[in-house]
């Protein structure tokens, strides 16, 4: 699969596919958006917001949440807030989700399916992971965009000028929801 891909990017560039794509890193509206990395977004979102390349900075994970508050998505935000210009921060969640009733107990045993030993678990727990609320999933989305936006809105290295908005998603229709 991983070769189709290559394949493809080939004929991509040597027919200069790009070049309707060329832009600069400083998104032109000033958003940035954290969400999901669900599949069934990937070219929803952006069409169902009417933003095209160089409009926005995108942030993916599992959930569209902040598992750490100084982890990779809080970091991405203050590169999107200090170097970049973002002044307004969206957090949009979608409907049905995976990382609802995600469970971590349910997580490390497929770990230990594919291979992963407990010795291995046991020692990263050691070292200070709490695999529990690491790998924890959501009942309640409405309630998981909630958190997300009050964790960057009460952040001490966020500035408190930052607009931060939360939304649903639905993951057929494209419609968004506010969250309030």
């Amino acid at each position: 699969m991983i070769e189709d891909i290559l394949a493809y990017n080939k004929r991509f560039v040597a027919e200069k596919g790009y070049e309707k794509y060329i832009t600069n890193k400083y998104p032109d509206k000033k958003i940035a958006i954290l969400s999901c990395m669900d599949t069934r977004l990937t070219a929803l979102l952006p069409a169902a917001l009417g933003i095209k390349n160089g409009d926005v900075k995108m942030i993916k994970n599992a959930g569209g949440i902040i598992s750490h508050p100084f982890g990779s998505v809080i970091r991405s935000l203050m590169v999107a807030i200090y170097e970049l210009g973002v002044t307004e921060v969206m957090v949009i969640a979608h409907s049905d989700c995976g990382a609802c009733h995600m469970s971590s107990a349910q997580m490390i045993e497929h770990m230990k399916a594919w291979g992963i030993k407990q010795e291995t678990i046991d020692m990263i727990r050691f070292c200070g992971v709490d695999f529990e609320s690491w790998l924890y999933g959501f009942e309640d989305t409405e309630k998981s965009v909630k958190g997300t936006v009050e964790a960057i809105i009460n952040h001490p290295l966020i500035p408190n000028d930052i607009n931060v908005s939360g939304f649903i998603i639905d993951s057929v229709t494209g419609e968004l929801t506010p969250v309030q």
